[in-house]
């Protein structure tokens, strides 16, 4: 799978640990940084280039990873989803079609979080599935406003 990565300065040595992670488990990934300490700027930079589908998920680290996370999903075509557990990081995928996770720093641990990233990268979104139409309505209203 091909993985974009970014973070603000405050989360760089957790983005360096997922990033290795996902590289561990044979994954293509491109660091997209930053020192800039704007995490919106790092964040729209990913998911655009998750949402135009240079990469096929991204991963964003900020303190809380409430930030990147509203700052990606004002991007049309990226759903980025914060994430705790693995029973949310697996249904950010099978449920949500998330196309993005973050993570906070400041709050998650490293280990917790590269088994997170694990649990999220070993799931596909099944097209078929009873989220289907859930996830149906929010490309919808996210193309015609309705």
């Amino acid at each position: 799978m091909r993985l974009a990565f970014g973070a603000d300065p405050n989360a760089i040595e957790l983005k360096d640990h997922l990033l290795a992670t996902a590289k561990s488990l044979g994954h293509e990934c491109e660091d997209y940084g930053r020192d800039d300490p704007v995490y919106a700027n790092v964040a729209i930079d990913v998911a655009t280039a998750v949402a135009s589908g240079k990469f096929d998920r991204g991963v964003l680290v900020c303190g809380t990873g409430i930030g990147v996370a509203i700052a990606a999903n004002k991007v049309p075509g990226a759903y980025a989803a914060n994430i705790h557990d693995v029973y949310q990081a697996e249904r950010a995928q099978l449920s949500n079609n998330a196309n993005i996770v973050t993570f906070g720093a400041q709050v998650i641990g490293p280990v917790l979080a590269a088994r997170l990233l694990e649990a999220y990268l070993a799931v596909s979104y099944d097209p078929n599935s009873r989220s289907a139409p859930k996830v149906g309505r929010i490309c919808d209203y996210e193309a015609n406003g309705q």
